[in-house]
């Protein structure tokens, strides 16, 4: 009997191993052909789709090219050109280093490459399928590579089965083409999708490229942040302030030319803008790092997104003073916004207009601390007659304790009038009416005994009620959400939902990812009321609405239900009730800080606790918290 049971695997087991940590869908592909054409020195670099990459992925570049035998060497497991020993690994200056991307595409994949070294008469074409060689032959070429990839995972229909739509697979395409347009500001790009082209960008600064790729009004919301020390060089742009933005935000982090993901800098820029912007809002950065390639380790993951550093604390230190500083030049802090419509109007200066000088009367012998009697003589022996604002400040009454008596009232009274119905301090009135058959509390008798007659604001961002059990606090905002979001859900849910046109469409414009999403939606929004329709490869205008939406930014609510699509969930009619609910109710809630009079405070207490779950948001977060009698009883 043979014991021996372990064996090498065949190459092409291998290569599909190796695959499934480096291609995970379309969007793998274009990163590894794209960085692959950096490395090889290219100026111009254009991607072509088929069906969001399903059918083809064509990536052609100007860079070195290949000879024949490097063609076909390039296709073997760990076979590069950027290292020859380990201690290379530590001098990184390319993208790529393992020599696992092109034979794990391979290995999934139809390959027809093409490419040609300049200087040479002839290139060489070469065809792979599965891994396995199908030829190799001379071709007429130009000068670089044209690598065609075509029926992604065509043999693996488990990992073609779990590719999501078109739409979702477009929006991971488009962002990580944004990451390599943004980290390679110095190659002209064009994205190509159906024969539509999505992107054509030229070579620029990487503040043109951010314009390029989200719009010039990004360009206007950004600072400018520079820093150089023995450890780092940090340039790029962090945005303003008060244009942080509670989705969608853009935020890139780059090392050395290369993306990568670092929660800890990520961390480190937020700090930045505490009590600087809304605490649900996320600022925009583009900020790149230049270190020693020996002081970063690439090597961790295997799509190279995760890089560790030597100096991590000096740098994130360094980080946070350089984004400090821009904000800080920036006034930031102490930026003032006047309304446009507070401003007065002032007429235009015409030299031919007749223009009478003002007059002034008043009774220089009044005085408002003389009794009126007194005034009232001067005003008999003065000359000329007084005008109405002199009458109105004459009848200024002469009891001025009157104007005190709040400050003289007994602090009994100020605290039966704040606690209304109790006997003392503490001791509420045990009467209450009917509560509801569900709270989501712990007991029934949390329900507020006086249904918010008893509510006060407290901060700048809670309101404060008793009940029977002892305190309870309130966000105001949340609470606010959880009550208009079950409103807007029973209006969506009833059926056919009206719709209201706008009297002046709402234009708007979005990145081509997010426009991307919003051409599959837009069928299922027009069901529920949306007049959507594309104007330009970025802008969209909005002429229509569902009815219950009346008074809501319609344009917030859109972008928040393509934000959470883009994110890779996949809405119908069915599914898209809830999310839409959602983004309405938090487009329509009061702000965090807006201050509410007494009624609008009891109004939002009573609504709550007749919802379905009062204690929380529909996406999970605490609305109230309760101090109960024995906490307080505790601290006495």
């Amino acid at each position: 009997m043979n014991s021996d049971v372990i064996r090498l695997l065949p190459d092409s087991v291998a290569n599909q191993i190796a695959a499934g940590e480096v291609i995970q869908r379309p969007a793998s592909v274009i990163k590894e052909l794209v960085e692959n054409a950096v490395d090889a020195g290219a100026t111009e670099v254009s991607v072509v789709l088929k069906d969001a990459g399903r059918t083809l992925i064509q990536v052609i570049d100007n860079g070195y090219g290949m000879s024949p035998a490097d063609a076909r060497m390039a296709f073997e497991r760990h076979a590069t050109s950027k290292i020859s020993a380990a201690a290379d690994l530590y001098s990184l200056h390319t993208m790529g280093f393992r020599g696992e991307a092109l034979p794990s595409i391979a290995a999934v994949a139809q390959i027809d490459l093409r490419t040609m070294r300049r200087g040479d008469d002839v290139g060489t074409r070469l065809l792979i399928s599965e891994s396995k060689y199908e030829g190799q032959e001379p071709a007429t070429c130009v000068p670089g590579t044209n690598i065609m990839v075509k029926n992604l995972f065509f043999h693996m229909p488990a990992r073609r089965k779990f590719l999501k739509k078109d739409n979702i697979e477009l929006s991971h395409i488009l962002r990580e083409f944004e990451r390599l347009a943004l980290v390679n500001t110095g190659i002209a790009f064009t994205l190509i999708h159906n024969d539509v082209t999505l992107h054509q960008f030229r070579a620029g600064t990487l503040k043109q490229r951010i314009g390029a790729l989200f719009g010039k009004n990004l360009e206007s919301q950004l600072a400018t942040v520079s820093t150089e020390t023995s450890l780092v060089k940090i340039e790029g742009f962090v945005g303003l302030p008060r244009f942080a933005k509670k989705r969608g935000s853009q935020q890139f982090l780059f090392v050395n030319g290369r993306n990568m993901r670092h929660p800890f800098f990520h961390k480190a820029i937020l700090k930045c803008y505490e009590h600087l912007i809304a605490v649900d809002s996320q600022p925009s950065y583009f900020i790149n790092f230049e270190v020693d390639p020996a002081t970063i380790d690439v090597n961790i993951h295997p799509q190279k997104h995760e890089i560790k550093f030597e100096h991590e604390q000096a740098i994130w230190q360094i980080l946070e003073a350089a984004v400090r500083e821009t904000l800080g030049k920036s006034q930031a802090a102490g930026a003032l916004d006047f309304e446009p419509d507070d401003v007065p109007e002032i007429p235009l200066f015409d030299p031919s207009a007749n223009v009478t000088a003002p007059t002034d009367d008043f009774d220089s012998t009044y005085n408002p601390f003389r009794p009126a009697s007194d005034n009232g003589r001067a005003e008999t022996a003065s000359s000329g007659g007084a005008n109405s604002w002199h009458s109105s400040a004459r009848r200024v009454p002469n009891d001025w304790e009157a104007l005190y008596d709040n400050f003289n009232r007994k602090r009994e009274d100020a605290l039966e009038s704040f606690v209304p119905g109790s006997d003392s301090f503490g001791d509420v009135a045990p009467s209450a009416p009917e509560r509801p058959a569900q709270l989501g509390l712990e007991e029934a008798e949390a329900f507020p005994a006086d249904s918010g007659s008893n509510c006060f604001r407290l901060g700048n961002a809670y309101i404060v009620t008793s009940s029977h059990k002892g305190i309870i606090v309130i966000l105001q905002r949340r609470a606010h959400i959880r009550i208009l979001y079950e409103r807007y859900l029973a209006a969506l849910g009833s059926g056919s939902v009206p719709s209201q046109t706008l009297l002046f469409a709402e234009d708007f414009e979005v990145s081509a990812t997010l426009g991307s999403v919003l051409e599959s939606m837009q069928p299922h929004l027009a069901a529920y009321g949306f007049g959507l329709k594309r104007t330009a490869l970025t802008n969209w205008s909005i002429n229509a609405v569902p009815a219950p939406l009346s008074g809501v930014s319609s344009v917030e609510v859109v972008l928040g239900i393509a934000e959470e699509a883009s994110q890779g969930r996949s809405f119908d009619e069915q599914s898209l009730c809830e999310p839409l609910a959602l983004s309405m109710a938090r487009s329509a809630a009061v702000g965090s800080s807006q201050a509410l009079s007494q009624t609008e405070m009891e109004s939002i207490v009573a609504d709550l606790f007749r919802c379905s779950e009062p204690s929380f948001t529909p996406d999970g977060l605490p609305v109230m918290t309760i101090i109960d009698n024995d906490e307080l009883a505790g601290r006495f």
